[in-house]
């Protein structure tokens, strides 16, 4: 069963920073793409940042020198640091897994977290 568990989200003030991370099951052997997504009210999911198991990441242009996004795959685990928040942040975050390895599978889905609540108040 492949869970992924999300931590550190939180109400902040317009300027502060937050580090997001999300662990996945220790049952995993390797994940190829790990990523953070989020959904504000009323509007669709988008992608924040990904990073591949190389380590080749990218950026939707709004958080481009704020965020980082960073794994430790020993852990199975990413990281969403984010840094200087804006009121429009605001969102519920989403930590998702693609492709996997389980017991030497490759597993090709997409695996979410529940979500974690970021607030950027101003």
């Amino acid at each position: 069963q492949v869970q992924l568990v999300e931590s550190g989200g939180g109400l902040v003030q317009a300027g502060g920073s937050l580090n997001l991370s999300c662990a996945a099951s220790e049952i995993i052997m390797s994940i190829n793409v790990m990523a953070w997504y989020r959904q504000a009210p009323g509007k669709q999911r988008e992608l924040v940042a990904d990073v591949s198991r190389g380590g080749a990441s990218r950026y939707v242009d709004s958080v481009k020198g704020r965020f980082t996004i960073s794994r430790d795959d020993a852990k199975n685990t990413v990281y969403l640091q984010m840094n200087s928040l804006r009121p429009d942040d605001t969102a519920v975050y989403y930590c998702t897994i693609k492709g996997v390895v389980i017991d030497h599978v490759f597993y090709g889905g997409d695996y979410w977290g529940q979500g974690t609540q970021v607030t950027v108040s101003s």
